[in-house]
């Protein structure tokens, strides 16, 4: 199984791979989006860590969304601007398949996670690391507020 895990507070993101024969990943089944995990459950190195699982894909790679309550696939009615659907044109609609929002260890290739409480160890890579950010805010009062300037200045 594979973990996509990212720490937004740093701006970094690392992929890691897991065999499937751990009997920690078994503490994933049932979970849900948005639930926290401990960071023992993907190895040693991350324990003190908690994770929120975001989503992640079986592995005929089926998206995970949030509010279907089965741990198994649904078809769906997706609107435009839903995940797992890009329309082509106004008002479009589709019928796609997902899978539901509770995990179940046997039909998963990928489970994404955001960092939420750092351990005390370093990770490389994810917390070690610090990357700037690109872009600045657009919004005249974000801008204030990032330079410290008051609105009569």
């Amino acid at each position: 199984m594979k973990f996509n895990i990212s720490n937004p507070a740093a701006g970094t993101n690392l992929s890691v791979s897991v065999d499937d024969d751990q009997t920690t990943l078994s503490l994933l089944n049932g979970k849900r989006i948005s639930s926290e995990i401990p960071g023992d459950v993907i190895g040693p190195e991350y324990a003190g860590y908690i994770f929120r699982i975001t989503g992640g894909n079986d592995k005929q790679g089926f998206p995970l969304m949030q509010g279907v309550l089965t741990n198994g696939r649904a078809r769906l009615l997706l609107q435009p601007g839903s995940k797992a659907f890009r329309a082509k044109r106004d008002g479009q609609m589709k019928r796609k398949m997902v899978r539901g929002c509770i995990l179940h260890k046997p039909t998963l290739s990928c489970v994404s996670l955001v960092l939420v409480q750092k351990g005390e160890a370093e990770i490389a890579g994810l917390t070690d690391a610090n990357v700037p950010r690109t872009l600045g805010p657009k919004r005249a009062s974000k801008i204030r507020k990032l330079f410290n300037v008051d609105n009569e200045d």
